[in-house]
C-alpha cells in the first residue's frame, strides 16, 4: 500500500474496513506526509508523530463527527485531519487561506472546538457530553490530553468535574513514555489487562449488585472490598486519582500497538461512564532526528525539518542574557518559566542559576501568584511567557500583583502580530487588559539594547508591576531615524521625538517602529518614538497637539490600544491597529493585511494628509525644557 490510500480515504469511517495490516501501512504513509509537509511549510513535528496510531485507533472505534474527538492544545491533529477529509489539501498547512495547524470548526465538521491553548480538552468535552445527555445522544465526546497539558490547573478542574457526571465522556491521557508515577511490574500489567476485558467488567458489576442485597453485613463486606482494592491501587498503581474523581481508568496503554489502542478504546467506549484511558507514546515516532530531540523538533521553521533555534539573534535571546547579566550581581533576581524555557530565552539562567529558576508547568496563573509570593519575601521575580498566554494571569496580576502592591517583572515574548499559528496565538490583547489594571507599568522596546535597558529599569527602578513587550523574532538593521536628517529631542521615560522639521508626525513604538521610521524617512514626516509606553505621559499629547498631522500604528487590538487612549487628549491623532482576529499566514502577509505593512504605511499616510516641510520642533521643545529646568532651580 502506498500513499494512494491516503487519496481513498475520504471519510475517517472508511479506517473501519481496514485490516490492523493495512492500518500499520497507513500510519506509514501519515507520517510521511506530515514530515513532507512540515519540512516545507514548518509546523509542529514531534507531537504529531507520536500520536498517529493513536488518531487511526480513535477514527477506527468511534464515529466522529457524531463521536466528537478533542485534541488539547490541537497542534497535533495533522493525522487527523489528515484522516477527515483534507489530504488534497494538507499541503496548505500553515498557510494563507491554507489548513490550519490547529482545530477550527469553520473547516471542517470534524473539528467540534477550537483549540490552541493548553488544558481546555477535559472541560469542553464535558460540556459537549452533558449536552449529549440532555438530548438523548447516546454518542461519545472525547479529549485527548497530553501530560504537558496535564501541568494546567483547568485541566484538574474540568476532571474534578466530570468524574461524577455520568456521561460518556472519554479522556485519553497521552503520555510521552511516562506514567501519572511509576507503574510496578507483572500485578500492574495483569490487572490493567484485567481491567480491559469486558468478562472483568461484568463480574466486578455483578458481584457488587450481589453484595448490595446481602443483608446486615453486604454493605460492610463490599466497603472491606473496597478498602483493600483501593489500598492497593494506592501502593501499586496510583490511578487511584483518577478513581477517586469517579472515572474508570484504563491503563496504561502502548500508544503504538494499534490492537492494544482499539481493544482499550472499544472497552473505554462500551461503559458510558466517565473513563481515564492511559495511553503511553514516544514524541517524535518514526523519524529519529525528533524521537531523540523531541523538544527541539516540537516545532521547525521550513525547509527539511531544520530546528528552530528560538535565541539566535532574537529578542527574547537578548532578555535572557541581560537577565542572567543581572542575576550574577544579584541574588534576589528569580526567573519564571511556563514550561517554555527555550522558547522565552531562559535557558541561560536555567543553567546559571538553577536554584533560582523554577518551570512551574503550563500554568501560568500559578507563576504570577507564586511570583506574589516570592516578591512578598523580598525576591524579584521575574516571569517570562509568551503575549498570548499571559491572558490567562489577568485575575492574578489584578488580585495578587496589582492590589498587594507588590514588585514584580513580566516579560512577554511573541508580542504582536505571530503568523501561522493563527488567531489564538496573537500577541495583540496584552495592552487592552494589561492597562485596565493600576500599578502597571509597559515598555515596548524595538532593539535588543532597549531590552536591557528596560529590564534594568523594572528590576531597580519601578516598584509595582513592570511588563517588557518583547516582540516576534529578531532586531533589524540601523533604524532610518538615526540617520543625519533627524535631530532628536529626548522626551520622559525614554520616548523620544525624531524631527526633520515636518508637518506632520507619526507615533508607534515597538518592532514596528522600525518600519514606521523608514516611512517617515521616505516621506519627510517626523517620528515619535515610545518606550514607556504606559502609563501614558503628558508630554506625549502635548507633541501631538503641535502638529497639523498626526498618525500612530501599532501592533495591538484596536480596541483598549494606546492609539485610543492618546486620542482623547489628542484628537487630531489618527489610529491604525489591529480590528478582530488574525488569520494564520507569515508575519508579512498578516501586517499587510492589518494595514501595518511598509507600504500600507506610506500609502495611508499619503491618502490622509499632504506632508510638508515647516520648522524643526526639536528646537521650541529643546528651549522649553531647559525653562523648565530653570523654573524648578530658581523654586528651590
Amino acid at each position: 500500500m502506498n500513499n494512494d490510500l491516503l487519496e481513498t480515504l475520504t471519510l475517517p469511517g472508511d479506517i473501519k474496513k481496514l485490516s490492523i495490516e493495512e492500518q500499520t501501512k497507513l500510519c506509514t504513509s501519515i507520517r510521511k506526509k506530515i514530515i513532507a509537509t512540515v519540512s516545507k511549510n514548518g509546523g509542529h513535528l514531534s507531537s504529531n508523530l507520536g500520536v498517529v496510531e493513536l488518531t487511526v485507533a480513535l477514527h477506527k472505534v468511534f464515529d466522529s463527527p457524531d463521536d466528537k474527538i478533542i485534541f488539547d492544545v490541537g497542534h497535533q491533529c495533522y493525522a487527523h485531519k489528515i484522516l477527515t477529509g483534507r489530504y488534497k489539501d494538507f499541503d496548505t498547512l500553515r498557510q494563507k487561506d491554507g489548513i490550519s495547524g490547529f482545530p477550527k470548526p469553520n473547516e471542517s465538521e470534524h473539528d467540534p472546538m477550537i483549540c490552541g491553548h493548553s488544558s481546555t480538552s477535559v472541560s469542553a468535552a464535558l460540556g459537549i457530553a452533558q449536552a449529549m445527555k440532555l438530548r438523548g445522544d447516546n454518542h461519545h465526546a472525547v479529549a485527548v490530553i497530553g501530560d504537558g497539558s496535564l501541568t494546567g490547573g483547568l485541566a484538574y478542574e474540568g476532571l474534578n468535574n466530570a468524574g461524577k457526571s455520568k456521561t460518556n465522556l472519554v479522556v485519553v491521557v497521552n503520555y510521552n513514555e511516562m506514567s501519572i508515577s511509576k507503574n510496578i511490574g507483572g500485578i500492574a500489567e495483569y490487572l490493567s489487562k484485567l481491567r480491559i476485558k469486558k468478562s472483568y467488567r461484568n463480574a466486578k458489576n455483578a458481584t457488587k449488585k450481589f453484595l448490595r442485597h446481602v443483608p446486615l453485613v453486604g454493605k460492610q463486606i463490599m466497603q472491606s472490598v473496597d478498602s483493600f482494592k483501593y489500598a492497593v491501587k494506592a501502593k501499586m498503581l496510583h490511578s487511584s486519582l483518577f478513581e477517586d474523581l469517579g472515572f474508570e481508568y484504563i491503563g496504561p496503554v502502548n500508544g503504538h500497538d494499534l490492537k492494544e489502542l482499539e481493544t482499550a478504546l472499544e472497552a473505554a467506549k462500551s461503559l458510558n461512564a466517565p473513563v481515564i484511558v492511559q495511553v503511553n507514546t514516544i514524541k517524535g515516532k518514526g523519524y529519529k532526528p525528533a524521537e531523540d530531540n523531541p523538544g527541539q523538533y516540537h516545532s521547525v521553521k521550513p525547509l527539511n525539518g531544520s530546528k528552530e533555534n528560538t535565541q539566535a539573534q532574537s529578542f527574547s535571546a537578548a532578555f535572557g542574557n541581560a537577565l542572567a547579566k543581572a542575576a550574577e550581581n544579584d541574588e534576589r533576581i528569580c526567573a519564571i518559566t511556563a514550561a517554555m524555557k527555550q522558547a522565552v530565552g531562559l535557558y541561560k539562567f536555567s543553567r546559571y542559576f538553577p536554584e533560582r529558576f523554577f518551570d512551574v508547568g503550563i500554568a501560568e496563573e500559578h507563576a504570577v501568584t507564586f511570583a506574589a509570593g516570592l516578591a512578598r519575601e523580598g525576591m524579584i521575580p521575574v516571569f517570562a511567557v509568551y503575549s498570548t498566554f499571559l491572558q490567562r494571569s489577568y485575575d492574578q496580576i489584578l488580585h495578587d500583583l496589582s492590589i498587594a502592591g507588590l514588585h514584580a517583572v513580566i516579560v512577554e515574548c511573541n508580542c504582536g502580530v505571530v503568523g501561522q499559528d493563527g488567531e489564538t496565538h496573537q500577541g495583540l490583547f496584552d495592552i487592552p487588559f494589561l492597562t485596565s489594571i493600576p500599578n502597571v507599568r509597559i515598555y515596548s522596546p524595538s532593539s535588543c539594547s532597549e531590552i536591557e535597558l528596560c529590564l534594568n529599569k523594572a528590576l531597580y527602578d519601578d516598584k509595582n508591576i513592570s511588563v517588557i513587550r518583547c516582540p516576534v523574532g529578531s532586531e533589524v538593521l540601523k533604524a532610518a531615524y538615526e540617520s543625519d536628517i533627524y535631530s532628536e529631542c529626548e522626551l520622559s521615560n525614554g520616548n523620544a521625538l525624531y524631527s526633520c522639521g515636518s508637518n506632520t508626525v507619526v507615533v508607534s513604538y515597538g518592532k514596528i517602529s522600525n518600519t514606521v521610521q523608514r516611512v517617515c524617512a521616505k516621506l519627510g514626516a517626523d517620528y515619535l518614538k515610545l518606550l514607556n509606553i504606559f502609563p501614558i505621559d503628558d508630554d506625549i499629547a502635548n507633541v501631538i497637539s503641535r502638529y497639523e498631522n498626526a498618525f500612530m500604528f501599532e501592533e495591538c487590538s484596536e480596541e483598549g490600544s494606546i492609539g485610543q487612549k492618546l486620542k482623547a487628549n489628542a484628537p487630531k491623532l489618527k489610529t491604525h491597529a489591529v480590528r478582530g482576529f488574525v488569520q494564520q499566514m507569515s508575519v508579512e502577509e498578516a501586517l499587510d493585511e492589518c494595514g501595518l505593512s511598509e507600504d500600507k504605511i506610506e500609502q495611508q499616510i499619503l491618502n490622509e494628509a499632504m506632508v510638508v516641510k515647516c520648522k524643526d520642533l526639536t528646537l521650541s521643545l529643546r528651549q522649553e525644557k531647559l525653562q523648565e529646568a530653570a523654573r524648578k532651580q530658581k523654586n528651590i
